[in-house]
């Protein structure tokens, strides 16, 4: 089986990815979205001309410009417009709803492009001791403010872009690991793993974009980890570099040698350092794939399922189920007609024989929960649509729709609590003043045996201030799931949206522990400033 790459060009400044693979809403969708959400044509959220654009002069001191020159290269150090434009922010709503009112004033100063570690720790060098934000950039995925070029006091800031480190470093066929650099991006990762016969099997809905580092600077979760874990799972050493030095950590695939300062990394969101190498535990290509979609008749039912399924040890690939809500927008919008109940979407993927028996232990458990197969073809569709949902949110703000997503987990006992809990704080936010509910769909995305992340989808209509709309929503739905004693992310990270959340998180001595690191590995500030940690008293 050849893992698909998904090649794309580049995103657009102001969209979310690829404007070849831009969609547009048929009459009949446009229709829906009038009668339900209330949002009428002349509600579209204009964009404004990159040429109309007033990009605020750069503060770059010049001897920090001669600097980073000569850490990578003056050709390596970009100021100009276009680079500053994209490097602005990630590509949540409320970034793409700022770029299309033509608010670019958080642009960086400068793009730096370091070719491997030693230079970004020579930039990381040169930005400490010049007083110059610094802010590791990707694929620039982020929907959390990750990669927001905030100065955090500095008068300049950079983003380093970390796109030239995009090598498979090593491959070690007997151990199944593979080392690669932090730029490279999955679809380029999965090709040259392809060669070896290797897969990382990690497919987030950003997979066309994010790249290695990123996955572990925000301990990410592709829609295949109840098969193949999540990435920080499978971590089996990094480097990162630090205005302090280099952290060369993890040397075995177990150890007992004091804490796992790998844990101090993944997830750190380059506010301690920057992951320039990872080393992986790989899997090798599947054999056989089999899809099966299955319908129950309720949330209830399915999520018993899926609980059933997570704690009797067997293990499918890939585990979803969409609620009725979400099982029903998906079948209008796809033009079929909606069936009640939940879809659930199940693969198994791996040697032919294995697949076999996992398949008939799950149809087992499935059908013994209530479920009834529906055979491959909702997965085929649902597989064709995987990575779209972004370019979705894109048509749907132009037809005047506020769409935006946000996640979560607990326990399988108050799954159905907090579930309750989100969309009441949503529906109640967005409802506010009058006018239609919004839309408030929710899927299982990720299952083990202690509980389910939630992931919600939210639609409504834009209104005069979709960005204060929005932040209210994100507010009362991050108190919600605060209150409820989940988790604030389960695999989008914190950035600068989900900030105000980390004490009730990890707990007011949890947060010392965090500034502690900072000050350590990062004394001078200057690293991702305004993200992960809460600012201080």
């Amino acid at each position: 089986m050849t893992v698909p790459t998904h090649r794309v060009g580049e995103a657009s400044w102001d969209a979310w990815g690829d404007p070849a693979h831009a969609v547009s809403l048929s009459e009949s969708q446009r229709d829906l979205i009038e009668r339900v959400l209330g949002a009428a044509p002349g509600d579209a959220l204009p964009r404004t001309a990159e040429s109309d654009l007033r990009l605020p002069p750069g503060a770059l001191p010049d001897s920090a410009r001669t600097a980073l020159a000569e850490a990578v290269g003056a050709e390596h150090v970009d100021t100009g417009p276009a680079a500053r434009i994209r490097h602005t922010g990630g590509k949540s709503t409320p970034d793409l709803l700022r770029r299309r009112a033509g608010d670019v004033a958080a642009a960086p100063d400068a793009v730096v492009l370091p070719a491997d570690h030693d230079e970004v720790a020579a930039v990381l060098a040169v930005c400490a001791e010049h007083g110059v934000a610094v802010v590791p950039f990707g694929g620039g995925t982020s929907v959390v403010g990750g990669v927001e070029p905030l100065r955090g006091g500095f008068p300049a800031a950079v983003a380093l872009d970390l796109r030239r480190l995009d090598r498979l470093v090593a491959v070690d066929t007997a151990s199944r690991t593979a080392t690669l650099q932090a730029g490279l991006r999955t679809p380029e990762a999965e090709e040259l793993l392809a060669a070896h016969g290797l897969t990382l099997g990690h497919q987030p809905q950003s997979y066309e974009y994010a790249t290695i580092g990123g996955y572990a600077a925000t301990r990410s979760c592709g829609q295949s980890s109840a098969g193949y874990g999540r990435f920080d799972d499978m971590v089996v050493s990094l480097r990162a570099a630090t205005p302090r030095g280099t952290l060369d950590l993890g040397r075995a695939p177990s150890s007992a040698a004091g804490p796992d300062l790998r844990r101090l990394l993944l997830g750190s969101e380059g506010a301690f350092g920057v992951v320039t190498e990872v080393t992986l535990r790989v899997r090798p290509l599947p054999e056989e794939q089999r899809d099966e979609a299955w319908s129950f008749p309720d949330f209830a039912a399915g999520a018993q399922a899926l609980r059933a399924l997570a704690q009797s040890g067997v293990r499918p690939t890939l585990v979803r189920l969409s609620d009725e809500q979400e099982t029903f927008v998906n079948a209008v919008l796809a033009g079929e007609e909606a069936a009640p109940g939940c879809l659930a979407v199940i693969t198994h993927e791996g040697p032919a024989d294995q697949v076999a028996a996992v398949r008939e232990l799950s149809a087992d458990a499935l059908r013994r929960a209530g479920g009834t197969e529906l055979g491959a073809e909702p997965v085929a569709h649902w597989r064709s649509g995987r990575y779209l949902a972004p370019y979705l949110r894109d048509a749907l703000l132009d037809a005047g729709v506020l769409a935006e997503t946000l996640e979560t987990a607990t326990t399988w006992s108050d799954l159905h609590r907090l579930r309750a809990a989100v969309t009441d704080a949503l529906t109640g936010a967005l409802t506010t003043g009058g006018g239609a509910a919004p839309l408030v769909l929710c899927h299982v995305s990720h299952v083990y045996p202690e509980g389910a992340s939630l992931y919600f989808t939210v639609a409504a209509a834009a209104g005069d201030d979709p960005l204060g709309r929005w932040r209210a929503a994100k507010k009362a739905a991050g108190d919600a799931i605060a209150a409820r004693g989940a988790t604030i992310s389960h695999h989008h990270a914190v950035g600068t949206d989900h900030r105000p959340w980390m004490e009730a998180e990890v707990g007011p001595l949890g947060v010392e522990v965090l500034r502690a690191v900072k000050d350590a590995l990062d004394p001078a500030g200057v690293l991702n400033p305004g993200k992960l940690i809460p600012e201080r008293p």
